[in-house]
């Protein structure tokens, strides 16, 4: 369970949560299932808010998890084609969008922590601790992540607010994958040792990885 005694949430910082998948692969929408009796979204939401000023939660379904968060949570409604989903970059590209215009009456963050509905491991202490260390990021940089041999892990880290230009670019361009898209970009990669934060629950198997 988050760490109930979590220092004060970062005025400096907005959350994004994506919550659009199929969970296909799980059966069954994973965002509600129990990790230690707590809904998993719940779990991301409660890690996110301890982190960030302001927590927006991305769905096409607002109604399915609404009466599952706190009363004043934020949503913004992911955009279907044709009745279907678009990816996790372009719910980023709508998140943002939408949350740079809802912040236009008050002081905007520089910084987005954006984070994945399934990822059962997150830890407030860690991530506060990365967040610290995004005032010596590079100014040119788009992003702060973790890097792997694989890949990038684009859902769980930084981007800075200014990126969603350069992000829509590219969309229009016709990309869709986070790692074409940071390749081509400038990152800093932020050094961590704590690889178990990125595990997400995909497969009835990862559920079952979670007790242990």
């Amino acid at each position: 369970m988050p760490n109930s005694q979590s220092p004060i949430p970062n005025d400096k910082l907005t959350a994004i949560i994506l919550v659009g998948g199929k969970s296909s692969r799980m059966g069954q929408d994973k965002s509600l299932l129990p990790i230690n009796g707590i809904p998993l979204l719940l779990r991301v939401y409660q890690v996110a808010i301890a982190c960030a000023k302001t927590v927006y939660l991305v769905t096409p379904w607002q109604e399915r998890y609404q009466d599952l968060l706190p009363e004043n949570s934020r949503f913004i409604r992911e955009e279907l084609q044709l009745g279907e989903t678009q990816g996790p970059l372009v719910a980023f590209s709508q998140a943002l969008t939408q949350a740079q215009t809802q912040a236009q009456t008050q002081a905007q963050t520089e910084w987005v922590l954006l984070l994945a509905c399934d990822l059962p491991k997150l830890k407030i202490e860690t991530l506060q601790a990365w967040a610290e260390k995004l005032v010596d990021v590079r100014e040119d940089a788009i992003a702060f992540l973790a890097h792997h041999p694989k890949g990038w892990e684009p859902l769980c880290g930084f981007y800075r607010q200014n990126c969603l230009l350069q992000l829509n670019e590219f969309i229009d361009q016709g990309g869709r994958s986070f790692q074409q898209w940071l390749n081509q970009s400038t990152v800093e990669i932020l050094p961590s040792t704590e690889t178990s934060i990125f595990f997400n629950c995909n497969t009835p198997e990862d559920l079952a990885k979670t007790a242990e």
